[in-house]
């Protein structure tokens, strides 16, 4: 028994097959203004503290910088783009990534930025961020 689907004309999610065959065609000539490059990151919980690892690679240590207020984390770096022309070479084609590129992401609870370390190593930024410590409350008497 074969499938029925409806077909939406004004659907622009819709392939057909014409685009699939056109699909990778002009993939080489885009590739160079790719601008959605993101930094990605792997958080962890722990009792006391978070783990952060960011993948950040072509950028040096001295451009990476990280901001933490409250809760909220701020990690931004710039790449850049050593040009060196040997006499006799001509690039053909160059894909690596230069510019700015930064991501903020909010935890459940706010950082102790005191304690709070960075490490940035092969391309790879840690962040050791550890929770602050709640104030006590105290409940106050009435009278």
């Amino acid at each position: 028994m074969a499938n029925l689907t409806r077909f939406d004309p004004f659907n622009i999610n819709v392939a057909t097959p014409l685009d699939e065959v056109f699909e990778g065609f002009f993939r080489p000539v885009l590739a160079g203004n790719n601008t959605n490059i993101q930094i990605k990151i792997d958080v962890q919980e722990e009792k006391e503290l978070y783990k952060v690892h960011a993948d950040i690679p072509g950028a040096k240590k001295e451009d990476v910088h990280v901001d933490v207020d409250g809760n909220v984390v701020h990690i931004s770096a710039e790449t850049k783009r050593e040009n060196e022309v040997k006499e006799g070479t001509k690039v053909i084609r160059s894909e690596r990534y230069f510019g700015k590129v930064a991501r903020s992401f909010s935890l459940d609870t706010d950082i102790d930025e005191a304690n709070a370390k960075a490490e940035y190593k092969d391309g790879v930024l840690e962040l050791t961020l550890p929770k602050k410590i709640a104030s006590n409350s105290k409940r106050l008497e009435v009278r």
